[in-house]
């Protein structure tokens, strides 16, 4: 390859590099503009601290509630480096979709241990104490096996109830009610459209089910 050939393949690149930048840090900052305005409209938080991560890949919000069942509410959002475009194929493959992990601290105290993990999702587990102590079956849930780790099988059921009535069940990567730390938590794939009917079901979900029993009883 001469050096002038050489030169326009990188002038190209640069330009190609330059523009996906611009197009892939603006669309991320509209989705993150969305995605906060859309989950606020649904909590109304009384108080609201943000931090963010690396500028255009998403931020931790930590929002007060003490409203109904809701003491706290915390959500973090990673995005996909759209305006990478070095790094975005391998980002498609190592992370695969935007991920919205939500966790809503309740005025009621959480009981019992349960999860619902979809089956294969992760490629390393994560740590969950006394995993060993918790019953184990695979389930169906919309369509999709899950896994289902609990002390009662009711529990899983109400988790169950819960994903199939949200707007895509299928996003839903883990649920979780974790007596330790007294949080329910969700990792999803979170969609534009529908993000906001989705949190007011995890709202609903903990004003209505988590401070009757059988979760807190």
């Amino acid at each position: 390859m001469d050096n002038q050939l050489l030169f326009a393949v990188i002038f190209i690149i640069a330009g190609v590099s330059a523009l996906q930048f611009y197009r892939g840090r603006k669309l991320n900052l509209l989705l993150m503009e969305h995605y906060i305005k859309a989950i606020k409209e649904v909590v109304k938080p009384e108080d609201e601290l943000y931090t963010w991560l690396g500028g255009y890949i998403g931020f931790r919000a930590e929002y007060k509630i003490n409203r109904s069942n809701v003491r706290k509410m915390e959500f973090t959002l990673t995005l996909l480096p759209r305006h990478s475009l070095l790094y975005f194929p391998i980002a498609l493959i190592t992370s695969r979709h935007d991920k919205l992990y939500i966790v809503i601290k309740p005025f009621s105290d959480i009981r019992r241990e349960a999860h619902l993990i979809q089956k294969g999702y992760y490629r390393m587990r994560p740590g969950i104490e006394n995993e060993d102590l918790l019953q184990r079956e695979i389930i169906e849930v919309a369509g999709r096996q899950y896994e289902a780790l609990y002390e009662k099988r009711r529990d899983v059921e109400n988790l169950k109830a819960l994903i199939e009535s949200l707007s895509n069940p299928r996003n839903v990567k883990h649920v979780s009610l974790t007596p330790k730390t007294n949080v329910f938590y969700v990792l999803m794939k979170p969609e534009p459209d529908t993000i906001g009917k989705d949190i007011e079901k995890f709202v609903r979900f903990v004003n209505e089910k988590l401070k009757e029993s059988p979760f807190s009883s």
